[in-house]
């Protein structure tokens, strides 16, 4: 098994939710379409609790993620949050796959939730699982591409489901572009990664090496650097930099040490084009100039860690915060990509990079700010 770090982050894989009732096939569905038993399968309703998220190479789409949730049709107190955490997952979703079972008796249940996946504007398929061999084609959803499939061992059917995935998702095949029109084929790149405390032992962190492997296939030259050797790395090259990218944390000194005729962006800038809305996020940071004091204010992260001394999220933003403002802050820390808190509260929000997350989360995300009447911003 190739190791998870080795492999295409979640975060630049095409997302494709697959949903439906309990015991409808949608595990079945996914060991299927991905050649692997990874989801647990059993006659037992409700066997898929969490979410389970299974990556794949889907030619000609290229890297995705199959995301297995619970059935929809749980009734108990237990079974509706595992419900609302299955219809949380739809946005971050590129695509759905609904799957009903052939025995299927109330199908307006089903035609219900369709209705709420398709409020979504996500592209749907419906599959009908023909469980035992009984015929499904009597089940149809108007509007819907509709696939009748026995999920246990139909090779042809199986392959109508992923020729019907590729065809709704076509327009994905070209990823955008982190880097966009700032570079050309055979430019030279200059990157400064400062390997802080925060920095993973043994590795770059995960913008550095998109921004990196970007440029790299829109055949460009990479030069990675510590910010100690920004100066000597300029001084003994033949040729200047089409761009310099640096963390934002030494954003002024690299600024000062390169020359002005030289580009200079930072990875969370770009990770900021590429995952969201930059031009709402622009828009947002003017709202730093209109707080006062008691405002309430979310930093806000997609990912936990484990915070250390001089965390970025934690202690240096929220001490900036109240340096620059001059008034008396209330920061709230958030993490995970699902946010349950009451955001009407707060004056503004400041979220990071969206490394670990896809563009459709981070745009959800956005929205849902913007909705309640929250500026949001991002930091990097």
């Amino acid at each position: 098994m190739i190791s998870e770090i080795n492999q295409t982050p979640k975060a630049l894989r095409i997302h494709i939710g697959v949903f439906g009732s309990a015991n409808a096939g949608k595990s079945t569905l996914i060991n299927a379409v991905t050649g692997h038993d990874t989801a647990l399968t059993s006659p037992v309703a409700g066997t898929t609790t969490d979410p389970v998220f299974k990556p794949m190479e889907l030619l000609p789409l290229g890297p995705v993620v199959f995301i297995d949730t619970a059935g929809l049709d749980d009734r108990t107190e237990l079974g509706k949050l595992r419900v609302q955490k299955s219809f949380e997952q739809l946005k971050s979703c590129d695509a759905a796959i609904f799957v009903i079972s052939s025995e299927q008796k109330d199908i307006d249940s089903q035609l219900d939730f369709i209705k709420k996946i398709k409020a979504q504007n996500i592209p749907l398929i419906v599959v009908v699982n023909e469980i035992n061999g009984q015929d499904g084609s009597h089940i149809k959803f108007e509007n819907e591409k509709n696939i009748c499939v026995n999920l246990h061992g139909d090779k042809s059917g199986i392959s109508k489901i992923k020729d019907a995935v590729t065809d709704m998702l076509k327009d994905r095949i070209e990823d955008p572009v982190i880097t966009g029109n700032l570079v050309q084929a055979g430019d030279l790149v200059l990157l400064t990664a400062p390997q802080d405390i925060q920095a993973p032992k043994g590795r770059l962190i995960l913008p550095e090496v998109q921004v990196t492997r970007d440029l790299l296939d829109n055949g460009c030259m990479v030069m990675t650097v510590t910010s100690q050797n920004i100066k000597k790395s300029l001084d003994s090259l033949s040729v200047k930099p089409a761009l310099v990218v640096t963390d934002s944390q030494i954003f002024r000194e690299v600024n000062e040490i390169i020359p002005k005729n030289i580009p200079l962006t930072s990875f969370s800038l770009l990770m900021a084009k590429t995952k969201a809305d930059i031009e709402m996020l622009v828009k947002g940071a003017s709202a730093i100039d209109r707080l006062n004091d008691g405002d309430r204010v979310a930093i806000i992260e997609s990912c936990s860690h484990h915070a250390m001394d001089g965390d970025i999220a934690r202690v240096k933003i929220p001490a900036l915060l109240r340096k620059y403002t001059g008034k008396n802050l209330v920061v709230d820390n958030l993490s995970g990509q699902n946010i349950t808190e009451d955001i009407s509260k707060y004056k503004l929000a400041i979220h990071c990079g969206g490394c670990m997350v896809n563009r459709k989360s981070m745009i959800a995300k956005q929205m849902k700010f913007e909705e309640n009447g929250v500026p949001m911003t991002n930091f990097g």
